[in-house]
């Protein structure tokens, strides 16, 4: 099988990338392989059994067209200041204008006009203030929320579109290997569940996401990939009542904070607000169980839950990131008997495990509820907890009642970035005819940073024609 592009991964990047072809009007042909389903064909049982069934092969939630965006809480960060590391690649004016270009697109197909935390401009300055006076930086970052059941009504469009204008897209599909000649990628090594074929094209976009970090770090060492070693986020999922949260929901929807808590003064950050919310499970390959969280646009809960990271930066001889945050939440994993940990922050302080009847007696309910009360202490590495023990507390001083006894720690949130593929400001990579794109580059976190990543993808490759 020919192509002239093969986009491996149907997440934002991949998305982005045929679509912004199509927009320029190229006539190549684009070959898009996805090891998921189609949007329409992506269902969570969960919705019904309450409980998570562990799917196989893989986690619809994780896997499919849009990846992780689909079954996300939505949210586009319209700021070059939040995403991850693009901007020092090909500057800071290029991804703010192309975040303005990619955001049109998102409106066009559906998405929300209302922008979150541009008004209560007094409010935000005291929000400020007090993050100073905590030690801890407030980021602004006007965000446009979709919503999770809003979200895949969009991507749906934008899978239809991408099908009606000749783009090809392979679901259930796996990438297993590239195709290399002489130092040239000349395409990939498809398996379709019954056998393996070949797709040659002169240029390969890899953009598998998060869920694909670990795959392409492999590819990376197999392949002589150049790349550098890169960061891994070791965290909780906190939640907490809206009474807590209600200022900062009001004001800036989602409170974007960086700190450096003491002692060891790793950066620890705030991601993934969502106000009225759910805390949920994801599975990655090897059964490993992560927390995430969500919130739909018209259906709410009485919580709040955000991520609270703490970025772990490995140096020689260390490295792999991936394999050590993976082991972290393994052993978690062990202790919530291959489900997620859940845990009171005052019993953590006291230096005792969270009992099931305890939560039961708090104002403050689960939205995970088959989450397992237990003792999270006993797998967090002790660098990662102090961190974030010290930056729920200087949350506290913003947030009153942030740090209070009831408040919910929920573990393992591990957030996997691959090792940074060294690449030009065309994003080519050692290999002639190999791009990496999104979150598996190690470039970008998050929806709308990935997605400008392909529409200035698409452009590169339109302007050949």
């Amino acid at each position: 099988m020919n192509a002239d592009v093969v986009i491996i991964g149907a997440g934002p990047s991949g998305i982005f990338t045929a679509l912004e072809l199509l927009r320029k009007g190229s006539k190549k042909k684009i070959i898009m392989v996805e090891k998921g389903q189609s949007v329409e064909n992506r269902h969570c049982p969960k919705d019904k059994t309450r409980k998570c069934m562990n799917c196989k092969p893989f986690c619809h939630i994780t896997t499919g067209f849009s990846g992780a965006g689909a079954f996300s809480d939505g949210k586009l960060s319209l700021s070059y200041e939040v995403g991850g590391d693009l901007p020092t690649l090909i500057g800071e004016d290029l991804v703010q204008e192309t975040i303005h270009y990619a955001d049109q697109i998102y409106l066009e197909f559906g998405a929300d006009t209302h922008i979150e935390g541009l008004e209560h401009e007094e409010e935000r300055k005291e929000i400020r203030k007090r993050a100073i006076q905590a030690g801890l930086k407030l980021v602004d970052c006007p965000i446009r929320h979709m919503g999770t059941e809003k979200a895949q009504q969009i991507y749906l469009a934008i899978e239809r579109y991408l099908q009606e204008n000749g783009v090809e897209l392979l679901f259930g599909h796996e990438c297993q290997n590239l195709i290399l000649k002489d130092g040239v990628c000349e395409g990939v090594t498809i398996f379709d569940g019954k056998q393996e074929f070949e797709i040659y094209a002169p240029h390969t976009v890899v953009a598998t996401g998060r869920r694909g970090a670990d795959w392409l770090e492999k590819l990376c060492a197999e392949h002589n990939i150049a790349h550098a070693p890169g960061t891994v986020d070791i965290g909780v999922r906190v939640e907490v009542r809206n009474e807590i949260m209600e200022t900062v929901n009001r004001v800036l929807y989602e409170s974007k904070l960086v700190g450096y808590p003491k002692p060891f003064k790793n950066k620890v950050r705030t991601f993934c607000q969502n106000p009225g919310g759910f805390v949920s499970q994801e599975n990655y390959d090897n059964n490993l169980a992560v927390v995430n969280g969500h919130s739909y646009k018209d259906f709410k809960s009485d919580n709040t839950n955000l991520a609270i990271l703490c970025s772990h930066n490995f140096s020689i001889p260390f490295n792999q990131p991936i394999a050590y945050a993976q082991k972290v939440g393994e052993l978690t994993n062990m202790l919530a008997n291959g489900q997620i940990l859940v845990q009171r922050f005052g019993d953590i302080l006291d230096g005792k495990r969270t009992w099931q009847k305890e939560l039961s007696q708090s104002n403050l309910r689960p939205t995970l509820p088959d989450a397992v009360a237990g003792d999270i202490t006993a797998a967090m590495p002790y660098r990662a907890m102090v961190n974030i023990i010290g930056f729920i507390q200087a949350m506290d001083y913003v947030v009153p009642g942030f740090a209070s006894n009831e408040t919910l720690l929920y573990s393992p949130e591990l957030k996997f970035y691959s090792n940074r593929v060294k690449m030009d400001t065309d994003f080519n990579t050692n290999l002639r005819g190999l791009h990496c794109l999104g979150d598996s580059s190690g470039w970008t976190r998050g929806l709308m940073m990935a997605s400008v990543m392909g529409v200035l993808m698409g452009r590169k490759l339109a302007e050949e024609e």
